[in-house]
């Protein structure tokens, strides 16, 4: 009876774990195809802007007119308004992303890392709607006041928003490239004298520093394709942004205020899915590379 209820235990763990390895198979290929599906889908769409305007045309002009005859479709202004702002968003969330992470990792235990960590994290699930209505409310006067501008809907505005909806991210890989740490390296720096400050930026920093690099570039990929905060508080122009205290334009904003306005299947609709894959593109490459990196350092440590 024993041998016989463990083949028939042994069979169910076998067949679960099948059904498992089945079920995580058809996730990652589902995943695979809703992907090239968006691909194909802005390919196909973007392809008469491209054949009637020319990708390196767009992608190089300074002047969006789509209305104007000729109509012009420049990209760099959008383009320059999404660097800007992404530049300053991670400028400001970097430092203190990284800081946060450390404290977390090295500084506090027990339940007030658990309440901290939670806390960051849920800054995540905080519409940036809301976010966008804070920075008009109080960001916006203050920027206009204190630099002395005629408007404080600019770049800077909207980077210093976009930098907070960049935290959960840096901060929460940041901590866990941190935490992967083996301890033996904490472990011999304190037994050579150092304090646990030292110890966290000479050794565990450094030691951490792929992960934490892969943090940065997914809180890039983040800010680039924030879209409702830019919408509001960059102040929407469509010039060349030259410096952070002009107005801006970025490429997800500028998509969502012209998308449902435009003829369906027209060269302005077009160009705006030109403009959908030059984002697309960007973030997966930029997503690439920190998936890359990240995956470098846990193979690094699990040696």
């Amino acid at each position: 009876m024993s041998h016989s209820r463990s083949r028939l235990n042994k069979e169910s763990a076998r067949l679960a774990n099948n059904a498992a390895r089945v079920a995580i198979t058809l996730s990652a290929l589902v995943s695979i195809a809703a992907l090239l599906a968006i691909l194909c889908f802005l390919l196909l769409n973007s392809f008469r802007a491209v054949g009637e305007v020319g990708l390196w045309e767009m992608l190089s002009g300074t002047i969006w007119h789509p209305t104007s005859s000729p109509p012009a479709f420049g990209f760099l202004p959008a383009e320059s308004g999404s660097l800007w702002v992404t530049l300053i968003a991670i400028v400001c969330a970097m430092p203190i992303g990284v800081g946060a992470a450390v404290c977390l990792s090295e500084f506090i235990s027990g339940r007030v890392r658990e309440v901290a960590k939670s806390l960051v994290e849920c800054i995540a699930t905080v519409p940036s709607v809301a976010l966008g209505l804070l920075g008009m409310t109080f960001l916006v006067p203050w920027i206009r006041t204190f630099f002395s501008l005629p408007s404080g809907l600019t770049a800077l505005a909207a980077g210093l928003m976009v930098g907070i909806l960049c935290l959960p991210t840096i901060v929460s890989i940041s901590e866990d490239a941190l935490t992967a740490v083996p301890d033996a390296l904490r472990q011999g720096s304190l037994a050579m004298g150092n304090t646990k400050w030292q110890t966290a930026v000479k050794i565990v920093v450094p030691a951490a520093w792929p992960g934490i690099f892969a943090a940065i570039l997914l809180g890039f990929g983040r800010a680039v394709g924030e879209t409702m905060v830019v919408l509001m508080i960059a102040g929407n122009s469509g010039l060349v942004v030259q410096g952070p205290f002009e107005a801006a334009r970025t490429l997800p904003g500028t998509i969502a205020s012209e998308v449902a306005e435009v003829v369906r299947g027209g060269l302005h609709y077009s160009a705006l899915f030109a403009m959908a894959l030059v984002l697309f593109l960007s973030t997966f490459v930029v997503n690439l590379i920190a998936a890359q990196v990240i995956d470098r350092s846990r193979r690094r440590w699990s040696r």
